[in-house]
């Protein structure tokens, strides 16, 4: 079964709660989030309610304070499952200029350094041909995070970035 538990304290003290799929607004039922299993899935957490706000893209496994998950600070609300087709290839494009112009590259690997494989400092478009994608602001996966499914973005306002500074993607597997 898929789901994800939500708690109040870190290393998975105080109260919780519980999900087994998405909920657009449980912060009602706890005041504060420091720590999170993942028991099964990948998922997509968020700030505010109505998944809004930074997103943290989660797998399975343990988070047992906030900073494990790059959290800013102990404030969740909403939380969505993410759906990765099994045996479909991962598969994107990226283009240096937004409307997929400019210079673009394909990847079907993970890329910690944009800068260092692609020598560009953004991304300002991509089609996600295959899987489930997530691009991290800084290199090495750090920073803000932008779930990708599959489909086309013109500019970086459509994967919910301010502007197009992504370091680093990588696929979101089963």
């Amino acid at each position: 079964m898929v789901r994800i538990i939500f708690y109040e304290d870190k290393n998975y003290q105080g109260r919780r709660y519980e999900c087994d799929s998405d909920c657009t607004d449980f912060h009602s039922y706890l005041s504060r989030c420091n720590s999170i299993r993942v028991e099964n899935g990948n998922w997509v957490v968020y700030e505010r309610p109505n998944y809004m706000g930074y997103q943290y893209v989660l797998t399975r496994g343990e988070y047992p304070e906030y900073q494990r998950w790059m959290g800013l600070n102990d404030r969740l609300s909403s939380c969505k499952m993410v759906h990765v087709a099994s045996g479909t290839q991962a598969k994107i494009q990226i283009f240096a200029k937004g409307d997929f112009a400019g210079q673009a590259f394909e990847a079907a690997e993970d890329c910690p350094s944009v800068l260092e494989k692609f020598h560009w400092r953004e991304i300002h478009s991509c089609k996600v041909l295959g899987g489930c994608w997530v691009f991290y602001e800084h290199p090495s996966y750090k920073g803000r995070q932008y779930l990708l499914e599959k489909g086309e973005y013109r500019k970086a306002v459509e994967w919910g970035a301010v502007c197009p500074n992504v370091q680093s993607f990588k696929r979101l597997t089963e």
